[in-house]
């Protein structure tokens, strides 16, 4: 096969960061290759500069055999290069038509073709197997489908290569299978993607080549037939990486946290009744829409439930506010870090210490600058949060260290229960694994922790318990034992009756 892309001796240097060192691959005509490395490894901005938005400081980029030098979006457009960003750029208030074709609608004099305009984006849509008409607003589709309507803007500028940031890292399994075969269908077409995801499994799956990088370096390459999970771990950090949790599920301690017969807004009509122990980890499975995080909420107090009984520790919670969960030990990390789990502008301090801003006050009305400096400097050290200060801005820090951030925050107040929602959701595989080294040792220490997550392999690897959501109720529970991914999906998607009820 011959090269459609050629990268040699990329480099970009930003104040105080070297974000690419003579990076170099290549990816010939109907090839998918996968770029994987942790966060800050220098992924982003070469892809950027692949799509036009940012300029390498040297190094060479060659397109279908020619030397260009990429002089913006427009341009790289224009060449065949197509990004499709992780966070969806779509305008809501257009139908998918609009936004196929935004700033490109074709026109006669200054008025738009609308009628011509939706029948191309039809054509494109329905060669994807959308399922759905070019007149859909955005804002009613799903984050699948919105993700077909990006494709298919990548199509209509007759796209040669298309760049593709963690496309799943917000699907559904369904909407996650639905992707793969339009990516089969694309390849087979003759298009090139480049595809970065920190979803290995997915990687082993799609990947004709993988490319690693490590501190803005090539670390390495594996050819399809050399592609497994360690091989691409040891790459990407360097090192093996060891499974976070024994391999049989110690023995619980006494009830913590008990639920009867909640019910959450989301899904009035569905009793919810589980329990988890101290010393437990339990993992919340099930598919996108399953009702998973509107179960910790409800638990949290940010969406009160309807009807219900929650105990802590014996204690009846109110469960009416967060600020009563709370206090009755109960903490949550929220599946959107950025905009529920931390001020982005403030620094890590400021960050780490607001939960103990009433507890450590001098006086009980003034902040106690010192408490919260040291709070910060030993819960840092404590989650190995890498951070040039307790001054440094959370917005500056990789995704792994913002979420060690949000965990600080609650852990300073040594809560009874540990809510998590996505806990590892956008971080690399090496922040992964300090992540589930600090939920083992929570266990470890007697804390209870019930998680909700959309990873299999994840589910599989942490809990002692899994209990399986569908459609808003609980659908059954698994023991470590009893849980394979065959048992969860066939829960999850209503395939079999529980085995064993739960309500």
């Amino acid at each position: 096969m011959s090269d459609l892309l050629s990268v040699q001796n990329l480099s970009r240097q930003f104040p105080g960061v070297r974000a690419l060192d003579d990076v170099s691959l290549a990816v010939a005509k109907g090839e998918l290759v996968a770029v994987i490395g942790e966060n800050g490894a220098g992924k982003s901005t070469l892809m950027k500069i692949l799509a036009g938005l940012q300029s390498p400081d040297r190094g060479q980029i060659q397109f279908e055999g020619r030397a260009v030098s990429l002089a913006g979006v427009q341009h790289a457009q224009s060449l065949g290069i197509a990004l499709i960003h992780q966070e969806l750029v779509l305008a809501d208030n257009l139908d998918a038509a609009g936004n196929v074709f935004l700033g490109r609608e074709p026109r006669k004099g200054i008025f738009i073709r609308h009628e011509v305009m939706r029948q191309r984006a039809q054509v494109l849509l329905d060669q994807l197997g959308s399922g759905f008409s070019a007149t859909t607003p955005v804002a009613d589709l799903s984050l699948g489908q919105r993700q077909l309507v990006e494709i298919a803007k990548a199509l209509s500028l007759d796209a040669k290569l298309v760049i593709m940031d963690e496309p799943t890292s917000s699907l559904s399994l369904r909407e996650t299978e639905t992707l793969f075969r339009v990516i089969a269908d694309l390849r087979s077409r003759g298009l090139s993607i480049l595809y970065i995801s920190h979803r290995l499994g997915e990687v082993k799956q799609l990947a004709d080549r993988v490319v690693a990088l490590r501190d803005g370096r090539n670390a390495g390459g594996l050819a399809r037939e050399e592609i497994t999970h360690d091989a691409m771990v040891r790459l990407m950090v360097g090192r093996d990486l060891s499974g976070a949790r024994p391999l049989e599920a110690r023995p619980p301690g006494e009830v913590v946290l008990e639920v009867k017969s909640l019910r959450t807004r989301a899904f009035p009509a569905n009793p919810l009744t589980f329990h988890v122990c101290r010393g437990e980890m339990v993992g919340l499975a099930g598919l996108v829409g399953a009702g998973r995080t509107e179960v910790l909420r409800a638990l949290f107090g940010v969406e009160p439930p309807l009807a219900g009984e929650v105990r802590v520790a014996g204690q009846l919670l109110p469960a009416r506010h967060p600020d009563q969960a709370v206090a009755a030990g109960l903490a949550l990390v929220p599946e959107d870090r950025k905009t529920l789990g931390v001020f982005l502008e403030e620094s890590v301090q400021w960050n780490v210490a607001l939960t103990t801003l009433a507890r450590d006050a001098k006086a009980g009305i003034f902040v106690n600058e010192q408490a919260g400096f040291t709070l910060t400097e030993d819960l840092s050290q404590q989650l190995r949060i890498k951070a040039a200060s307790p001054d440094t801005l959370v917005g500056t820090l990789s995704g792994g260290n913002q979420q060690k951030v949000v965990l600080g925050k609650w852990l300073a107040l040594a809560p009874k229960v540990l809510l998590l929602d996505e806990p590892t959701r956008g971080i690399d595989v090496g922040a992964k694994a300090e992540i589930y080294q600090l939920m083992e040792k929570l266990t470890a220490e007697g804390m209870a922790v019930l998680f909700a997550s959309s990873e299999m392999e994840e589910v599989l690897a942490m809990s002692d318990r899994v209990l399986v959501m569908h459609e808003g109720r609980l659908s059954g529970e698994l023991s470590r034992a009893e849980a394979t991914e065959e048992s969860i999906m066939e829960l999850a998607t209503g395939i079999t009756a529980p085995k064993r009820s739960l309500n």
